[in-house]
């Protein structure tokens, strides 16, 4: 009998862990990521915006329009950074650099509500811009127009999308196992939260309770 109320409270204190730790459901933003390769590097997160970034000749710019919960998730652009295939054919002139731009539209499932990628889902092209030119400028050069919102964040590429600008939306599927719910990461150090611990120690109490009973009947 002890040995039963024992395993019962333990069984229930897994219980409401495991209840506590289920993954909740996951929260991203449907915006234009920007990427940057330097010299034939692999893409790399721009740490600024289009607007202030100032490329060199031989650059290449991404452009990629997805719903992201982060840079470390946020989807590559498709299409690699070339440099000598999208520019190759382009000669070096005075007072100019050549910056290769890819702008990928992502797919339907990234698509707001109501519009849907473009028929040609990436855009290729060299820029041939001053060399003082912006990252923005550059992305002009190839496929314009582009929106962008009172922040100077950039909402559009080439009318797609045609309304919006970095909305919140929720992800169909659960955040991955492992990740800590939003009850959790308020606790200290990302561990349980203090209602799962009072509720863990009551239904220790309570089985300590009954087996102190029982032991007394015995």
């Amino acid at each position: 009998m002890p040995i039963r109320v024992a395993g019962a409270a333990a069984g229930a204190l897994l219980a409401l862990v495991s209840v506590a730790a289920a993954p909740a459901q996951a929260a991203g933003y449907r915006y234009w990521s920007f990427w940057e390769s330097d010299g034939g590097k692999p893409w790399a997160y721009a740490t600024q915006g289009p607007a202030t970034a100032r490329p060199a000749d031989g650059d290449a710019l991404g452009f990629r329009f997805a719903v992201s919960n982060g840079t470390d998730d946020t989807s590559l652009p498709s299409v690699a950074p070339d440099f000598p295939g999208i520019c190759g054919d382009v000669a070096k002139k005075d007072g100019t650099k050549r910056i290769a731009v890819v702008v990928d539209f992502g797919g339907p499932a990234d698509a707001p509500p109501g519009e849907a990628p473009p028929k040609k889902p990436v855009e290729v092209g060299c820029a041939e811009v001053r060399e003082d030119a912006t990252g923005a400028e550059a992305l002009a050069a190839v496929a314009k127009p582009l929106r962008y919102d009172g922040s100077a964040m950039l909402c559009g590429i080439a009318g797609y999308p045609a309304h919006g600008c970095g909305e919140q939306v929720a992800e169909k599927s659960p955040a991955p196992a492992g990740s800590a719910s939003p009850a959790a990461a308020e606790g200290s150090g990302g561990g349980p939260s203090f209602g799962v611990l009072a509720g863990g120690a009551a239904v220790l109490a309570l089985g300590g309770a009954a087996i102190w009973k029982a032991r007394r009947r015995a």
